[in-house]
């Protein structure tokens, strides 16, 4: 359930699709335009966003067909690793992706602030999102 930094770190040096990235923090600090937690605004590189308050409706669950629409351009066989500033706010996003029919599915509980606080690991800025 849980990956760790070294399969984070793998995924960006090799800079193939071995996993698919997600930041499930607000927008605006996945670009970078904000960052009220880390000293580096940004996201990991490569990392798409999906913010993790979309798979929710009035503070219940959206069902599985609205979560599978809201992957709906990832491929559910693809490996899938979720994370947030530190863990909490990407778990509905792991829900939503099992939810969605996702199996393999991991969340890198350490996250962003994990990921920038070795001073070797770079970070994008900008939606990557809309790039792809």
């Amino acid at each position: 359930m849980l990956a760790s930094f070294e399969e984070v770190k793998k995924i960006v040096d090799n800079k193939e699709k071995d996993a698919v990235l997600i930041d499930s923090r607000a927008h605006e600090r996945y670009i970078g335009e904000v960052e009220p937690m880390d000293k580096i605004a940004g996201h990991i590189p490569g990392a798409i966003n999906k913010v993790w308050e979309e798979s929710l409706e009035e503070g219940s669950f959206k069902d599985g067909e609205e979560q599978k629409e809201r992957f709906s351009e990832i491929d559910s066989e693809e490996p899938v690793i979720v994370y947030c500033g530190s863990g909490v706010t990407a778990t509905p996003n792991y829900i939503a992706l099992k939810m969605a029919g996702f199996e393999n599915v991991k969340l890198y509980a350490g996250g962003y602030s994990d990921w920038v606080s070795y001073d070797d690991n770079e970070v994008e800025n900008g939606d990557v999102s809309k790039e792809q």
